[in-house]
């Protein structure tokens, strides 16, 4: 058989239907790159319900004939006309055999000359020349791949005979030669023809084959296929004379002469296959691209479908889609998102709406590489190339073996990623039309991935806007005349307004002493004169801070004013200027004063659950983010620069601090912090340490934030305690305007908002009382702690 004629044993077809390895079917999947290298022509092109037509979605019976678009159902009915006449001037074989050698090669000629399928073609080729030359049987092998990747041989219909049909050819296996192997491989690289009369006696003949099929080979005639420029496109071969002799010279003249009008035909009908896929490859990627487009709402909902679509696609183990930092010109980057095949086999995978990120190692050779060079890396063995990092896979039991990493850009050509997908199934290599595939479909992903950055930016320059509206129209700089008025009082010494003690009580102070005790704090710190800070201006950023605070019923001005003094009663008691310094203790000053500006009595679980624009603006510690932005706001404001006379290096040390210590106040980040802080402590590390004195001033806002929890009950029971429930009941009214359920509940169970502000009170105690015991430096604060403990629970 013809097998045996190869040289070569048959391989397993690679096709995508394999289930190996990452080629599992996914739901999102109709249609893959590699059925575009198996050539033939695919499954028509359907119309969906609205009239779009596309390859993803799966035609029904009825919607299989009735959708199907004009261009495929013209080519078919014209084809199918074509064939349909040509069947029926087909003469005979009888009539064909009365026929002269001339008439016979004519009517031979004719009887292929209008076909364009190419398999039909081949199998109408394999007939007539078995009838020609009277052989028993036939296999024709046609040229893929090109002279710079590599070439080989695939069995376009394998051991043909007179009496085999169509349909029983295309249930057999593709068989892949290599270029220059057995007979096969010779002829084609040759360009020669071989005329075998004892295959038996060939030492390129493969005996192994009859003994399986127990078919004897024994005269054997192959020859190449050549398009009108004289290339090789394809072998033709013949076994087994009819009879008991050998293939003549005459036959080999027959056959050549035959096989000339043959390649002309086999060229024209791949051209028009080619033109076929052509169109259709077009349609799948504007089927994609629309797929991308519809839905450009957040960034994990754009790449998911990218990394969906692509594995599927091209079905490959691994995808991966690392977005650039911007600032970083193509070194680093911001976001790694990654689909693995086995993703699409959980259950979730349909309601599943965002990637998962940063599961796997970044190969930083390959990626960095085409982030920076913009090129594409298609690599068929990762551990033989320069750029791969082996030490991605040590640990793991996952290995890199195909790679093809190509750079996302944008409309304007930057680029703004990177997509990289890791070993195509059944260990094989991604080929030239992968690379097409996913070069055009990197084009949409790159346009994607921008309109979707554009509209986040949108979304939140329009929340941005919304925030500002408010925060203006509410909120105004404090006048020259208060700032006058201020400036014009004398400052009491920090005894008598008890600013060193512990204890202190704000109940018997006016709002103009809160602000006078400020400007002390100010002056006792030497802040003043250490940065040159304006009096005037002073007075008038301290009036502006105190009126944009709110009138909510705890997280107002004199709670900042109390969390400020004890900061400056903890700066004094334990000498802790010295370890801060000068810059940090300005910073954590006027971290206390501003770090509740604008609060509007709700915490940052009530702001996400009712969707408000500064849930938007800030997805994390949304409270606490945006009264560092109110700080810098009044800060930079005319008439409140008190920063005015830093350094450029002294400001930005300043607006750090600042922002390290307001975004420490969220619970949330003391509870992730505290952890490194106590082992620092217990291990009495260097606390000139930037990183361990970025901890130790994160604790001490938590510390004056939570101080009145250290008061005595008189003073406690009314800041906390009162102030902490009718803040309770003033957010669960404001909920219930949302929610008419929140609403029935709150008038069916009043005392549930109690019970859970008493047990709010009992966290902070638990938080407070574990802190304290840490920081060792406080003595006298942890004495005044313990003592009020006693009084109010002992």
């Amino acid at each position: 058989m013809t097998q045996s004629s190869t040289g070569e044993s048959p391989t397993q077809p690679t096709g995508g239907s394999s289930r190996g390895g990452s080629g599992a079917t996914t739901p999102v999947r109709k249609i893959s790159a590699h059925e575009f290298e198996r050539g033939g022509l695919l499954k028509p092109i359907v119309t969906t319900i609205d009239g779009t037509p596309t390859f993803l979605v799966t035609p029904s019976p009825d919607s299989t004939s009735n959708c199907t678009s004009t261009h495929h159902m013209a080519t078919n009915n014209n084809m199918h006309n074509s064939n349909a006449a040509q069947a029926s001037q087909r003469r005979s074989r009888i009539e064909l055999r009365h026929l002269d050698e001339k008439e016979l090669i004519f009517e031979l000629v004719k009887d292929i000359c209008n076909e364009l399928d190419v398999r039909s073609l081949c199998h109408k080729i394999l007939q007539n020349v078995s009838m020609l030359l009277r052989a028993d049987r036939g296999s024709l092998f046609l040229v893929q791949g090109s002279t710079c990747g590599g070439r080989c041989l695939v069995s376009k219909l394998f051991d043909v005979c007179s009496r085999s049909t169509l349909e029983e050819m295309e249930k057999k296996e593709e068989i892949k030669i290599q270029w220059g192997h057995g007979i096969v491989g010779f002829v084609a690289e040759s360009g020669e023809q071989v005329n075998i009369p004892d295959a038996y006696k060939d030492n390129r003949f493969n005996h192994d084959i009859d003994l399986m099929t127990g078919y004897r080979t024994r005269t054997l005639l192959c020859m190449p296929i050549k398009d009108c420029n004289g290339e090789v496109i394809g072998v033709a071969q013949v076994i087994n004379k009819q009879g008991e002799s050998c293939f003549t010279t005459n036959d080999e003249k027959i056959f050549a002469s035959y096989l000339q009008f043959c390649g002309i035909g086999l060229r024209n009908a791949q051209l028009y296959e080619t033109s076929q896929l052509e169109v259709k490859r077009n349609q799948v990627l504007l089927d994609l691209a629309r797929m991308i487009f519809e839905e450009q709402s957040t960034i994990e909902h754009m790449v998911y479908r990218i990394l969906t679509h692509t594995q599927s696609l091209i079905q490959c183990q691994r995808v991966q889609v690392l977005l650039l930092h911007q600032a970083s010109k193509g070194s680093s980057f911001s976001r790694v998102f990654d689909l693995e095949a086995s993703d699409m086999e959980c259950e979730d995978v349909d309601s599943r709406t965002s990637p998962f990120e940063s599961r796997f190692p970044i190969n930083i050779g390959v990626t960095g590489f085409v982030a920076t060079t913009g090129e594409t890396l298609n690599i068929a063995d990762a551990y033989s190339h320069e750029s791969f990092d082996r030490s991605v896979d040590e640990g793991t039991n996952f290995r890199h073996k195909s790679i093809l990493c190509m750079p996302i850009k944008n409309s304007s050509g930057q680029i703004i990623g990177v997509i990289q997908l890791v070993n195509k199934f059944d260990d094989l290599a991604f080929t030239r039309n992968d690379e097409n595939f996913v070069e055009a479909f990197s084009i949409f992903c790159g346009m994607g991935i921008h309109n979707t950055h554009m509209y986040e930016k949108a979304v939140v320059a329009m929340a941005k806007q919304s925030v500002t509206l408010e925060v203006l129209s509410y909120h105004a700089s404090a006048s020259l005349d208060e700032a006058h008025r201020l400036k014009s009082y004398v400052v009491p010494s920090s005894k008598k307004l008890r600013l060193l003690d512990f204890t202190f009580d704000d109940i018997h102070m006016s709002d103009d002493e809160t602000l006078k005790a400020c400007l002390r704090m100010f002056m006792d710190l030497d802040l003043i004169e250490r940065f040159h800070i304006d009096y005037e201006v002073l007075c008038r950023w301290l009036s502006s801070v105190k009126k944009n605070y709110r009138n909510v019923t705890y997280h107002n001005w004199r709670h900042a004013f109390n969390v400020a003094q004890m900061m400056f009663s903890i700066i004094s008691a334990t000498q802790w200027w010295k370890v801060f310094g000068d810059i940090e203790c300005l910073a954590l000053v006027i971290a206390c004063l501003c770090h509740d500006l604008d609060h509007r009595g709700t915490n940052n679980s009530f702001q996400i659950k009712a969707s408000s624009p500064l849930a938007q603006l800030y997805s994390t510690s949304t409270m606490e983010h945006h009264h560092f932005d109110q700080c810098i706001m009044i800060l930079n404001s005319p008439g409140n620069q008190i920063l005015g006379n830093l350094s450029s290096e002294e400001y930005s040390r300043v607006v750090k601090v600042l922002e390290d210590a307001i975004l420490s106040t969220d619970l949330a980040v003391y509870f992730r912090k505290r952890g490194s802080f106590f082992n620092v402590v217990r291990t009495h590390d260097n606390w000139v340490h930037e990183d361990n004195r970025e901890l130790l001033r994160g604790m001490t806002m938590t510390v004056c934030d939570l101080a009145a929890i250290t008061k005595p009950w008189e003073i406690e029971k009314r800041v906390s305690t009162q102030s902490l429930i009718f803040s309770r009941v003033r957010q669960h009214f404001i909920f219930a305007s949302f929610s008419l359920t929140a609403l029935i509940i709150l008038n069916s169970c009043p005392d549930n908002i109690f019970r859970g502000s008493f047990l709010s009170l009992n966290k902070i105690m638990y938080v407070s009382v574990y802190i304290y015991i840490y920081i060792y430096n406080f003595r006298v604060l942890i004495d005044v702690f313990l003592q009020c403990l006693r009084m109010k629970y002992f």
